[in-house]
């Protein structure tokens, strides 16, 4: 958060139980108040890629595990990737064990195209689990590989 911005006092109500919970999860990952563990939680809500614009700008991951044994999926998904060329940065490829690969693929593009590339990869027979999980990128100042160094 910005030293400017202006912090603007409100009031939650919780049941018991929730409260008890959700104080179990704040000391759980280190947050020393209920306010910046409810910022987060706001953050990471806002930037599902089903709230996002289409045509919004964003950086992310997709992240899937799949059978490779199961008869052409390796080789449908690297098509997938290579029809998505334009918004992959890069990719890491893990063996979890004789059956199960987990993949990593590191996305930038408009949240229409990720998407898409996330519903092809989802559905495919064989994939156990598909993620797509985004922030947002700004565009100014990018070069065609994805980034620019200032030298000076």
């Amino acid at each position: 958060m910005a030293e400017r911005d202006e912090l603007i006092r409100f009031g939650v109500s919780f049941p018991a139980p929730l409260i008890e919970q959700f104080d179990q999860y704040i000391e759980d990952q280190g947050y020393t108040n209920r306010s910046a563990a409810i910022r987060d939680l706001v953050r990471r809500s806002l930037l599902e890629p089903s709230r996002l614009s289409s045509d919004e700008l964003v950086a992310g991951t997709i992240v899937m595990v799949y059978d490779h044994h199961i008869s052409e999926l390796p080789m449908v998904l690297m098509e997938l990737q290579h029809q998505f060329h334009h918004d992959i940065i890069s990719t890491m490829h893990v063996h979890l064990n004789h059956a199960q690969c987990l993949e990593v693929i590191v996305v930038r593009g408009n949240v229409s195209n990720l998407r898409s590339l996330h519903q092809q990869i989802q559905v495919q027979n064989g994939v156990f689990y598909a993620e797509l999980s985004v922030t947002y990128a700004d565009d100014q100042g990018s070069s065609e590989h994805g980034h620019v160094h200032d030298h000076t």
